[in-house]
């Protein structure tokens, strides 16, 4: 992939090509190579230790050794990682929340770090703030939210700088049902009225809505590109579930 000249509006939110990565000799990641364009939502799916949270630490350069190519809206996240990294935000598997701040200073925190002064970062927060329904809870300290309120905090800090691609790795663990939907819902709208591409990383299947784009990755390979419909067909089966059993299998994964 070269560094020819791109607009940054005809380029995927996320491409990634020819990716490996090897951890102590054993291969994690073999030959990874994927698009998802602006606005797109797309599920990656795939049991515990499938490879999912190691891609995520590659393509936010948590991990850096690896062969193939990362770029986020056409930069390049080594060789232009400052303009590349502007352009994406994580909502990681473990909670990253100052719990003993209110959300308004976790959300104005990260906003320092992403150079933004105080009436900017402030006008920002509470544009994101009221977009999860939380505009009430700007003085609120962390610790007394719940578990799907501090995910939405999680999503409105992540999108506090605008980037073009949101990243939600197992984003609904040890949440409730009626949380994980609002959830779901939400990542769909922000992709319909917003533009924003969401990559959702997950190992449950009644987190894919018909429609949806899934990648199903296990043992580190990708096995499948389609919709639930398109994937059940080539496999000849009723449901994604059924579908995601053949491709997987019964095998045991090693942890991400």
């Amino acid at each position: 992939m070269s560094d020819s000249p791109t607009r940054e509006g005809d380029a995927p939110a996320l491409e990634v090509r020819e990716l490996s990565f090897a951890y102590g000799g054993r291969p994690v990641l073999e030959t990874i190579s994927l698009a998802i364009a602006a606005g797109e939502f797309v599920v990656l799916l795939g049991p515990n230790g499938a490879g999912k949270t190691t891609l995520f630490s590659l393509v936010t350069r948590l991990h850096d050794r690896r062969r193939g190519e990362i770029r986020i809206g056409g930069f390049d996240v080594k060789r232009q990682a400052v303009k590349a990294h502007a352009r994406i935000g994580v909502v990681f598997q473990q909670p990253t929340l100052d719990l003993d701040l209110s959300v308004g200073q976790n959300l104005a925190y990260h906003a320092a770090l992403h150079g933004m002064g105080s009436g900017e970062a402030r006008r920002r927060a509470d544009a994101q703030l009221a977009r999860v329904g939380l505009a009430d809870r700007r003085r609120t300290r962390v610790r007394q939210l719940s578990g799907g309120q501090r995910r939405r905090v999680e999503i409105a800090r992540g999108l506090l700088h605008e980037p073009r691609l949101l990243l939600l790795d197992e984003p609904t663990v040890g949440l409730d049902v009626a949380s994980r939907r609002e959830l779901v819902e939400h990542a769909h709208r922000l992709c319909a009225e917003e533009g924003v591409a969401v990559l959702w990383a997950t190992h449950l299947i009644d987190e894919v809505r018909p429609g949806d784009r899934v990648l199903v990755l296990h043992r580190g390979r990708l096995l499948a590109d389609g919709t639930p419909e398109a994937l059940s067909a080539r496999l000849g089966v009723a449901t994604l579930g059924e579908a995601f059993d053949r491709l997987v299998g019964d095998e045991e994964a090693p942890c991400d």
